[in-house]
C-alpha cells in the first residue's frame, strides 16, 4: 500500500496566515529552520492507479496539483480520486469537499455523526448534490471494517477498520461533547499483505480499545498538534490548553511520547501538528528529544510504503 502526506499541518497550516509566533514569524523571516506544511491529510492506494484521500483540507486543490499521481489522466473530466475518507467533521478535514464540487461523482466514508453534522445544517455543503449521483455517502462504523470501493466501483484492495477515539465536536457546532463517533481512528489495510497503517490527527487520550488498535498497526501517524498542554498560553496566543481542544500533547507524564513508548518496533510519525508546536523547529530540544523516541515528523509530499 502506498501512501502520500498531502498535508502534515494542523488547522490554518503553517505559517499560519494571522500568527506571529516565534514559528511562523521565524520560518518567514528564515531564522527558524523549519517547512512550511498545509493543512492535513494523507493519500492511500493499494494499486498507485486509483487514491483514496483522507480527510479534505482546504488546502486540497494546492495537494492534488502538487502530487501528480492525483492529476486527471485522461479527457476533459477524470480524477485518480476514488474516495474521501473522514475522520470527523473538523474544518481543517471537511472544507475540502467544497473545491470538489465541480459536478465529480464522490463516493465518502464517514460515521453517521459527521455525516449528519456535515450535511444536516450547513446548506452550502448541498453543492455537493447539485445533480442526481454527484455525490454518494458510504457509512463507518465503530468496531468495522470496510472494504474501500470507490467511484469506479473496482476494489481497492485497501480495507478500513474505525474506532472512536476521544476528541471534542467541531468548534462551530457548539457542543462540549459528541457521541463516540464524533472523531474516529482508522487502520487502513492492504488486503493482500496484510500490512496496515493507523491513522489518529486528533486524540484527547487513548483508550484501551485505540491502544489495541496501534498495536495491530506497522505504521502509525498520530496527533503531533501540541508539544505541551499549555503550548499556548504559554506563548500567548489562545487561552485554550491542548486537552481543552481535543488533543493529547506529546510531552510529559501523559503525553504521546510516553504513551506509546511500548511500540517502539513499529514506525511511528507525528502529524497534524501546530503551528507553535516547537517539534517544527528542525533545531528545538523537543525535535531532538522526539527524534531520540524514535520518532518521525511528517511533511508535506512524504510517501511511504506500508
Amino acid at each position: 500500500m502506498k501512501v502520500h502526506v498531502l498535508g502534515s499541518g494542523a488547522g490554518g497550516g503553517f505559517p499560519q496566515w494571522n500568527c506571529n509566533c516565534r514559528n511562523c514569524r521565524g520560518v518567514r523571516d528564515g531564522t527558524v529552520r523549519a517547512r512550511a506544511r498545509t493543512q492535513s491529510s494523507i493519500a492511500a492506494s493499494g494499486d498507485g492507479e486509483r487514491w483514496f484521500i483522507v480527510n479534505a483540507s482546504p488546502d486540497i486543490r494546492r495537494q492534488i496539483e502538487s502530487f501528480p499521481a492525483l492529476h486527471p489522466r485522461s479527457g476533459p473530466r477524470d480524477t485518480p480520486v476514488d474516495g474521501i475518507v473522514l475522520t470527523n467533521a473538523d474544518i481543517d478535514h471537511v472544507a475540502g469537499l467544497l473545491s470538489l464540487r465541480e459536478f465529480q461523482p464522490l463516493r465518502i466514508f464517514a460515521t453517521e455523526t459527521v455525516r449528519g453534522w456535515i450535511v444536516g445544517g450547513n446548506t452550502v455543503f448541498r453543492a455537493l448534490f447539485v445533480v442526481a449521483g454527484q455525490c454518494k455517502w458510504e457509512r463507518l462504523e465503530c468496531g468495522g471494517r470496510t472494504p474501500l470501493v470507490g467511484v469506479s466501483g473496482k476494489p481497492s484492495g485497501i480495507a478500513v477498520e474505525v474506532t472512536g477515539v476521544a476528541g471534542k465536536p467541531p468548534a462551530y457546532l457548539g457542543l462540549a461533547t459528541g457521541p463516540d463517533e464524533a472523531t474516529i481512528g482508522i487502520r487502513l489495510i492492504d488486503e493482500g499483505t496484510s500490512r496496515s497503517l493507523g491513522y489518529v490527527p486528533g486524540i484527547r487520550h487513548i483508550s484501551a480499545e485505540c491502544m489495541r488498535m496501534l498495536e495491530r498497526c506497522d505504521t502509525i501517524l498520530f496527533d503531533g498538534t501540541f508539544w505541551s498542554d499549555d503550548e499556548l498560553p504559554a506563548q500567548g496566543v489562545a487561552r485554550a490548553t491542548a486537552l481543552a481542544m481535543g488533543h493529547m500533547p506529546m510531552s510529559g507524564r501523559e503525553g504521546s511520547l510516553s504513551a506509546l513508548a511500548t511500540l517502539a518496533n513499529r514506525r511511528r510519525i507525528y502529524i497534524h501538528i501546530n503551528n507553535t508546536n516547537p517539534v517544527l523547529d528542525e533545531d528545538s530540544d523537543a525535535r531532538r528529544e522526539v527524534e531520540r523516541a524514535g520518532w518521525e515528523i511528517a511533511w508535506d509530499g512524504m510517501d511511504l510504503e506500508v
